[in-house]
């Protein structure tokens, strides 16, 4: 089975999200199964110097985008036990940030086609890619149209998978058509049309022979009107090709047994756990004791993580006998909602502001709760981790979270978290309150962590299902119906 992996980010080239982490760790546990994966990406300015040394390059060829013939370079390397390629292009690639910019369309409409042109130049043949959110959208799409009778490409496979809804690449049509070098028939019945403008995640909503999401609970959110982002339609009449898959971790990166950035390596350990915790409250000043329960946060600090439900109640959580750690970046409002906090009792509150990788590693084996009240969640990694890390989770039943955290019941001894149902901040509250009382008691706590201690956070679970999905779409290919082309 020959797959290519492609998305716009992926440890341990670059990464400003958990996509990367997913593309980086899924081909390592597919390859372990006997697959042969491959990734393909963008060559941006923001990868380190010591892995764009490492690769070569290995054909070069124009793209035409819209009127335009642009550069383009395909490099090839092997990292970490992966082939990885770049596509190479300075104009469009070699800057500071990956995202964010105002020509956002044209470069990853550029990537698309370029991707799909290296296909004709690659020492490699998949029998299915495999792309990843809005940046690569489109290339199901130019695979089902206008690439559709070429041989070299006629018989690839593709899957989409849905990391985030609420970011589908939205751009103007006639910036769309420029680019595509199209007409008006690019928005029919069977095109990229979206409320008025052109939506890059339809093409691969439509195109794609299968549809993935990242957990079972959002594949069945996201096809209700509260959680489909205006495509609730499109995935219930693609609801048969739709399936959710939790992500995985990397158990190897993530292992409190084995992580440098700990100053107590532990299992199942409390008391060197918390070591660890004491170790955190010493770095970030806050009133060093083993009995206070400590509240991790790493996070964007943005509408989605549930912070409007902390700021109603962040009083009332602090009134208990509780401290409370954050990372992370954000909107000002929420940085400042913490800012404020630390400042008013910098013995129980610390905010530190960013992204720090040995940070987050020390906040989650230093936690004692981890605390995730998501409006939504696709999958969630940090729970995950909290998990891996023995930091008991705290979260909503939404997406993801809902699939991988049960909430204690004292009465049977099972669950590995603590959960609330609806989006309200005094369930929140109730939830945080609840979790503090069962700290108290270490014969209770000790059993919640033996229970989260028995989840397998890794990808061979993930993995063997993807590779069950890839195996599908191959025996069926030939039954597969006919698609519409559009010139």
């Amino acid at each position: 089975m020959k797959l290519l992996f492609a998305a716009s980010e992926a440890v341990p080239l670059v990464k400003t999200g958990g996509l990367a982490d997913v593309v980086g760790s899924l081909p390592k546990a597919l390859q372990g199964r006997g697959a042969d994966v491959r990734v393909i990406l963008p060559k941006y300015g923001a990868i380190p110097e010591e892995m764009t040394s490492q690769f070569e390059t290995i054909a070069t060829f124009n793209v035409r985008l819209g009127w335009r013939e642009q550069y383009c370079g395909l490099l090839k390397a092997e990292i970490e036990g992966v082939v990885y390629y770049l596509i190479d292009n300075e104009f469009y690639f070699k800057r500071g940030g990956l995202y964010g910019y105002g020509d956002d369309a044209e470069r990853f409409v550029f990537f698309c086609i370029a991707v799909t042109e290296a296909l004709f130049h690659m020492d490699f043949r998949p029998d299915i890619i495999h792309c990843h959110d809005w940046q690569t959208g489109l290339i199901p799409f130019l695979l089902k149209t206008r690439y559709l009778h070429e041989p070299a490409t006629r018989d690839i496979a593709t899957v989409y998978t849905i990391h985030n809804l609420r970011y589908q690449g939205v751009f103007g049509k006639e910036l769309l058509k420029d680019l595509l070098n199209s007409g008006d028939e690019l928005f029919g019945s069977e095109g990229i049309e979206f409320y008025g403008a052109g939506s890059c995640m339809k093409g691969g909503l439509l195109y794609a022979d299968k549809l993935t999401t990242v957990s079972p609970t959002y594949a069945e959110e996201i096809q209700t009107e509260t959680y489909g982002e205006k495509l609730e339609g499109l995935l219930r009449y693609r609801s048969n090709d739709l399936v959710g898959i939790v992500n995985g971790i990397d158990t190897s990166s993530f292992d409190p047994m084995n992580d440098p950035s700990l100053e107590v390596p532990y299992r199942g350990s409390i008391p060197r756990k918390r070591k660890n915790k004491l170790a955190l409250q010493r770095e970030l000043g806050l009133e060093q004791s083993e009995q206070v329960p400590l509240i991790g946060v790493v996070s964007r600090l943005v509408d989605q993580k549930g912070f409007d439900l902390v700021e109603a109640v962040l009083e009332q959580i602090l009134q208990e006998e509780v401290q409370l750690v954050v990372l992370g970046s954000g909107d000002w409002h929420y940085e400042q909602l913490f800012r404020r906090a630390a400042a008013k009792q910098p013995t129980k509150v610390a905010a530190w502001f960013g992204f720090n990788d040995g940070l987050a590693r020390r906040i989650y084996a230093g936690s004692d709760m981890y605390l995730m009240p998501s409006q939504f969640e696709p999958c969630g990694l940090s729970q995950l981790i909290a998990l891996r890390y023995r930091s008991v989770p705290i979260v909503r039943e939404t997406g993801g979270l809902r699939d991988t955290v049960t909430s204690y019941n004292e009465f049977s001894g099972e669950g590995n978290g603590f959960s609330f149902t609806n989006y309200n901040a005094h369930d929140l509250l109730y939830t945080v309150q609840r979790a503090v009382s069962m700290y108290r008691d270490e014969t209770t706590w000790q059993k919640i962590l033996v229970n989260g201690a028995k989840d397998d956070v890794s990808w061979i679970k993930s993995a063997k299902s993807y590779q069950a999905l890839y195996s599908d779409i191959l025996s069926k290919r030939k039954e597969t119906k006919p698609w519409p082309v559009i010139s």
